[in-house]
């Protein structure tokens, strides 16, 4: 039995951020109907590597789901919504601020039709004045207070490689959900959860606001940077934490031989040691972490001599049998062919209808009794007979629903 076997969830979402959360509770065993317009979720067709097969955007959003097509703007098309609303206990949507709204299902209507409905709504913004405004994924980053504090303290701001507005919304939300759900074991009531690009990478930000406090008592002196004016500065590779750390160079010099290095106080001796340094290891000047950390910039130039005469993966063992904090920059190249990701489950390879077989990512999400097995995406309206016959459609209503654009 799977965690949310028995939950169905009535998929409105479209391109990332949506359809991130409901393949997290699709893989928690959760029945997820993916409902389309019949012209299909727009990735479906976004950044094609194979002609007329559905895209590895779309694809590697929305496995283990079912999908089925409907028409919202026709009279008949929302008289189905309705009824398969009242099969649903979750509804999310990602549209643009108030378009379920102007379909006719409001939150207060949606209550009237399924008192048990847990209703999730994913938006670029919270309800004050950028409420109306259009959000993609760096746009929530630029707004969030990502961008500000990533890259070089020299350069432009950055955006992050990692999908911390859509992917991290998704994720938002699934908490979200799962709160709620559980609140409706105790009160029988289902409730409306919102969440917002820009909020939650605010949330993913927070040791940056952090700093923009500690800003008031003097420097950050964990930064590598020589000045501070009264916001939080772009600080390149530098953890931002208790414990300083960065990324240095390895051989041969390629643009991600690199591993991040961390210098925790109890592993400064042992470092000194590896690198061919010992008597900086109890040297006034380099022993303590106060005594480094006004020349951070020199501590890790140390390090990069040595590392740059060594593979990431040979600094990697070395550095790691002496306890020391590593790791190496992976390409995604490296990430695809590690096997260590595949036998975690983290890679996973799903055969499809039309494209063949395609490497995904598996579940984040490890339960030890609600297993997850990745399965195949839904080709566009898939399971528009088994779903609607469900409610009472025949094949021959199924027939002319679809000669007259409703399906």
């Amino acid at each position: 039995m799977k965690a949310l076997e028995g939950v169905r969830v009535l998929d409105m979402t479209h391109v990332q951020s949506g359809p991130s959360c409901t393949q997290l509770l699709a893989w928690l065993g959760a029945d997820v109907i993916k409902l389309e317009a019949p012209s299909g979720d727009i990735t479906r067709k976004q950044l094609r590597d194979v002609p007329d097969v559905d895209s590895l955007y779309f694809t590697m959003l929305n496995c283990n789901k079912r999908s089925i097509t409907l028409n919202m703007k026709s009279e008949r098309g929302k008289q189905i919504f309705t009824d398969l609303l009242r099969d649903s206990d979750i509804l999310v949507e990602n549209f643009g601020p108030g378009a379920v709204d102007r379909m006719g299902f409001s939150w207060d209507r949606l209550q009237e039709l399924n008192p048990r409905l847990v209703y999730a709504s994913i938006k670029g913004f919270g309800p004050g004045r950028y409420a109306k405004f259009k959000a993609y994924e760096v746009i929530a980053q630029a707004m969030g207070g990502s961008m500000s504090t990533t890259g070089f303290e020299d350069g432009p701001p950055l955006a992050t490689g990692a999908q911390i507005g859509d992917s991290g919304t998704g994720i938002h939300a699934v908490a979200g959900i799962l709160a709620a759900l559980y609140q409706r074991e105790q009160t029988g009531r289902g409730q409306r959860v919102q969440v917002a690009m820009q909020h939650a990478v605010l949330n993913l930000c927070r040791v940056k606001l952090r700093d923009q406090q500690r800003l008031g008592h003097g420097p950050l002196s964990e930064y590598p940077n020589k000045t501070f004016g009264d916001e939080v500065p772009r600080s390149g590779n530098a953890s931002g934490g208790g414990q300083p750390g960065w990324a240095v160079r390895c051989a041969p010099g390629g643009p991600n031989d690199y591993i991040y290095v961390i210098v925790q106080p109890v592993g400064w001796a042992p470092l000194a040691g590896i690198i061919g340094r010992p008597e900086l290891g109890d040297d006034p000047e380099w022993a303590t972490p106060e005594a480094r950390l006004p020349k951070l910039d020199k501590m890790f130039q140390l390090i990069e001599e040595w590392s740059i005469t060594r593979d990431k993966w040979e600094v990697l063992d070395r550095l790691n049998a002496a306890n020391i904090p590593c790791g190496p920059i992976l390409s995604t190249k490296e990430l695809l062919e590690d096997e260590s990701l595949r036998q975690e489950g983290a890679l996973v390879e799903v055969d499809h209808p039309e494209r063949g077989s395609f490497v995904t990512v598996g579940s984040p999400l490890h339960l030890s009794d609600s297993p997850v097995d990745v399965t195949a995406p839904p080709l566009l309206g898939e399971h528009n007979t088994e779903i609607y016959a469900g409610l009472g459609l025949s094949a021959d209503e199924l027939a002319e629903l679809k000669t007259n654009g409703v399906i």
